[in-house]
């Protein structure tokens, strides 16, 4: 039953993402800087995040729990160490890093709730269950996983550093908006969301998981359309003239 599901979502999937991705260049989430009370009963942001992003780091222990070989297969384990590192501190450390007073529309949190327990199923019962003895100790040295995994520090150092910026652009107490300039944002007026594209992107190159592929499909039908939501949102705040020739998500592409 378990993995007729699975190969069920695997199907599914990419064609949910296709569908997403177009219904979010005319629907704006109503969290950040596009927060509205259209969007109904809101959270605090910090519970929001908490709610939304700790449910793929509980369901991935859960399945290497469950995994009966889990204990033969040190690179399995090693894929597991990244991804909860990557949910560790997106569920514990990033909100409580945040700032000012932002809320959460409870629809958002809870389809991202949902998003998040398909993603982790999926990419957990990959490697667990299904591929768990496709990965010998030599594929530590397998130029897939080197190039993946420094593709997704990479990222991973990108993302936390675009969110360091965007945290410390106001002064305390101030509520205004304002443009980032540094780091990745000299490039693109989405660093954050260029960084943990490059994330998934180095997981799934490291892993070559076919579950984890989807899920890089699924953070850019996510992010791409809300990253040119932003960027139009800069240029009729700041001006076209300060956001310049940068891009939305991807340097000099996009």
């Amino acid at each position: 039953m378990i993995r007729s599901l699975y190969h069920t979502l695997i199907h599914i999937m990419p064609i949910l993402a296709v569908v997403v991705f177009l219904a979010l260049f005319f629907v704006k989430a109503g969290y950040g800087i596009f927060q509205s009370k259209k969007w109904g009963f809101s959270l605090p942001n910090k519970i929001g995040w908490i709610l939304m992003e700790s449910p793929a780091f509980l369901m991935m222990l859960l399945l290497l729990v469950l995994s009966p070989g889990k204990q033969n297969y040190t690179v399995v384990w090693i894929f597991f160490l990244l991804f909860e590192l990557h949910y560790f501190q997106r569920s514990f450390v990033f909100p409580l890093l945040m700032k000012g007073k932002s809320r959460m529309p409870i629809a958002i949190t809870f389809m991202g709730i949902l998003f998040n327990v398909i993603n982790a199923f999926l990419i957990g019962y990959d490697l667990f269950y299904l591929n768990c003895s496709a990965y010998p100790l030599s594929w530590l040295i397998h130029p897939a996983f080197i190039i993946g995994i420094i593709i997704f520090f990479v990222g991973m150092g990108i993302n936390l550093h675009s969110d360091h910026v965007i945290r410390n652009l106001r002064p305390a107490g101030d509520t205004k908006h304002y443009l980032p300039q540094k780091g990745m944002y000299k490039y693109v007026t989405s660093g954050n969301y260029f960084g943990e594209l490059v994330e998934w992107i180095g997981f799934a190159t490291l892993t070559q998981s076919t579950a984890a592929w989807i899920f890089v499909i699924w953070t850019f039908a996510n992010l791409a359309p809300r990253a040119y939501a932003i960027r139009k949102q800069y240029r009729k705040e700041f001006g076209v003239e300060a956001v310049g020739k940068r891009k939305c998500l991807i340097p000099y592409l996009y």
